[in-house]
């Protein structure tokens, strides 16, 4: 899926990512602001994972999306 649509649906899908990643803040996830790498970074400091596995993880995210957006 093209990232640049879950970017710009950014906040309708607010609730998709908190529920994905139930650790990130609300704060947290609109600094994000859909943007990918943000996004990644956030979940690497709060999960403790590495960057292959946070864009894994968001891979796996927008897949689950494709058929809602």
């Amino acid at each position: 899926m093209n990232w640049d649509i879950i970017e710009g649906k950014w906040k309708q899908l607010k609730g998709e990512t908190q529920t994905q990643w139930g650790k990130l803040t609300e704060d947290e996830i609109d600094q994000a602001a859909g943007n990918r790498e943000k996004l990644a970074g956030i979940i690497q400091e709060r999960y403790g994972v590495a960057k292959d596995e946070a864009e894994r993880q968001i891979d796996e995210f927008a897949e689950r999306l494709k058929d809602r957006v």
